[in-house]
Order: structure tokens, then sequence, then C-alpha cells
């Protein structure tokens, strides 16, 4: 069977229609009928006033955590397990990032832990829907409201996703969300804020359209940066948007197809879902209990890729790196749930492209490498 990668973005003869019409219109920069389109588009997805198209997810968090006022010396609450983007985008801004262990059982920040790492310096807590799956922000916005903070939700793996019925993206006074071309819906870069205030609203579009005053042309009331998003890649955005019912279709029979194959294998677990949650169809989660399987993760993903299945481990806990390191020792911070989590974790390919052949190609590798070992 030939290699099997972990991503493929879905795209078709209408992602190219548009595309090629935003081309011939010559409109390929940072205004267009197609940046418009996607940003009323999306924040219809995300149930908020408006959506703020960016060049990318992790600008899209660097211009809401200053569109929120953070400034050097603050310090925000997020989950050590999440891609870098999220503790990066705390530091460009010159604030701390203060690492909380998950929830096992949503493998999200875990909202009873949170109250404990607040100090005087903490002005507000990213949220990150981590692999697709929401947090609980009921408990999350009344403990921030509380304590006088804001919330940022990270949405960048959770395009689709629900909370109590409500959808990813307008469950925080900012949502934020990445296009790369392993997401979803996909413009190979790109990302989103959505927000209802429109006084934040307001904040961002100056502060990512270098800081023009959008009443006055060319006057620049404050320093402004260039984080815009093309009609080009709106283009294919607005494509994906109305292609995006047949796209989650079939990543949701995928899901549901290793679900079904691999349930009977001793040692793997699968993803959680809390009862109030409807996780996006992203990347397929598993966990390999070293023990029950015979095998370690590591080990299986190492004999997956000599089998050309491409995989990819859980993301390093972000208080374990040299960035973060020595800030997080001297607070003394101990994550065992994330810990524990990141070393068992890995995600299987994940694609429309995927054929249920495939799934089960990959399913009774993962059986035959355990049983092995026994």
């Amino acid at each position: 069977m030939n290699r099997i990668p972990l991503a493929v973005p879905d795209l078709s003869s209408l992602e190219e229609s548009y595309v090629l019409d935003a081309v011939r219109s010559t409109w390929i920069s940072s205004t267009g009928k197609y940046v418009d389109r996607f940003e009323a588009e999306f924040a219809k997805t995300a149930g908020t006033d408006e959506a703020i198209g960016v060049c990318n997810g992790t600008v899209a968090l660097h211009v809401a955590l200053m569109a929120l006022d953070l400034r050097p010396g603050d310090e925000v609450l997020v989950p050590s397990l999440t891609y870098v983007a999220t503790a990066n985008a705390v530091r460009y801004v010159g604030a701390e990032p203060v690492f909380v262990d998950i929830d096992p059982g949503t493998w999200c920040i875990d909202p009873s832990l949170l109250e404990r790492s607040i100090t005087r310096r903490t002005k507000g807590i990213i949220a990150v829907d981590l692999y697709g799956h929401p947090c609980d922000y009921d408990t999350i916005n009344r403990i921030a409201a509380i304590h006088g903070l804001w919330v940022v939700e990270d949405a960048a793996e959770a395009h689709s996703a629900r909370y109590k019925g409500r959808p990813a993206g307008g469950l925080a006074r900012i949502g934020t969300f990445s296009f790369f071309g392993n997401k979803i819906l996909t413009s190979g870069e790109g990302g989103a804020l959505t927000v209802s205030d429109p006084n934040l609203a307001l904040r961002i579009r100056t502060l990512k359209g270098q800081g023009v005053d959008p009443q006055r042309r060319y006057f620049f009331p404050v320093t402004g940066y260039n984080f815009r998003l093309t009609n080009v890649a709106c283009a294919l955005l607005c494509a994906q948007i109305e292609r995006q019912d047949e796209i989650l279709k079939k990543r949701r029979a995928i899901y549901a197809a290793y679900a079904e194959m691999l349930a009977n294998i001793p040692g793997i677990g699968m993803q959680p879902a809390a009862l109030w949650a409807e996780p996006a169809p992203w990347l397929f989660c598993i966990t390999v209990d070293e023990k029950e399987f015979g095998r370690s993760r590591d080990e299986l993903i190492e004999f997956l890729a000599a089998e050309g299945i491409e995989t990819r481990p859980f993301f390093i806990p972000l208080h374990t790196l040299p960035p973060f390191r020595q800030e997080s020792a001297s607070r003394g911070t101990v994550l065992p749930v994330t810990d524990g989590l990141a070393a068992r974790g890995l995600n299987l390919p994940t694609h429309t492209q995927l054929t249920t052949d495939q799934i089960g190609y990959i399913a009774n590798k993962i059986s035959s490498f355990g049983r092995s070992s026994a």
C-alpha cells in the first residue's frame, strides 16, 4: 500500500474557480469581494457578530492579546498541552504564560485548578480546544468573571466543535482560528478572530491593518501591524465554507470507522468526549498504554512509519521546553496529567482522501504490533 500521510487538504474545482476569479479580478492583496464574504460567512459559523481575517492563527492570538491590553509583567493562564503558538503569543507582548494542568475527561485546561494559579498579575485565560474538544466554558467564564479576567478561546483545531450546542469561536471574549494546511478548513496559511464586542472588533481591525484610522485615510493613531489576509486566501476559504458540510461528513465517517476498528485492541485508548461536547473531527487521537499494549507509543510510531503510515506524537508539554522551563520550575510547576497524556498520545492520519481500506490497514497494523509483543 502507498504511504498514508497524516493530513491532506480537501480542495476541489470550486476552490480553483474562486481563486482564478480572484486572480483575474486583479484584487489579490488584502481587499476584495472574497475578504468581505469570508468574514461575513465565518462569523455565522462561529455565532459571533464579526470575524476578522488575519494571516495565520498565531497572529490571531497575538492580536487578541494586544486588543485586550496585555502588557509586560502580566500573566496569562494557559494549558501546557497545546501547540507552542499559544504560549509564544503571550511572550510576544512581554507577558508570561503560567501553565495549568488538564482535565483527564476532556484533555482541556482543568477549571478546578485555575484559581490556585491566579495572582495579582493574572489578566486572563487562554482556553485551548485541544484536538477539537471544546473546553468547559461556563465554568471557565464564571471563574474569570469572579476574578475580573478575560478569556480567549484558542479554537485553532476546533472548527465545527460545539459546546452545549453553541459553536466554537463564540464561547469567550475573543475566539481565534487557524487555517493552516492540516486544518479542517484551510487556505494554506491564514487565521481569524471571532468577536461580538464592537469596540474590540474595531481595535483588532486597527491593529492588524497598520494602525490606520478607519475613518481617516493614511492617519495612524496607534502603532499597528501588517497582519492582513489576502483576497486570494479568502477565495479559498469561501469555497471551503461552502463545502464544509461535505468535508465534515467525510471526516466524521473516518472518525466513526477508526472508533469501530480500534475499539477492541488492548492498550489502545481514544479521545474522551464530555456529554456536553461535540468535538470537531480534526486529527483522530489514540493513547498507548505500554503495559497493556506491550509496546511504547514511540515504538508504535516507528513501526507505523516503517509500514508507510505517517503519525505524530502529542505536543511536548510547553512547561518542559527551553523557552519556558526555567520560569515554570521557579513556580514549582507540576502537571502530572499533562505529562502522562503527552507521553502516551498520538494522532493518526485524518483527511477526506483516506479510504475505509486504509483505515482497516492502519488498525490491523496497530493490532498486530501489539499482539506481537505479548
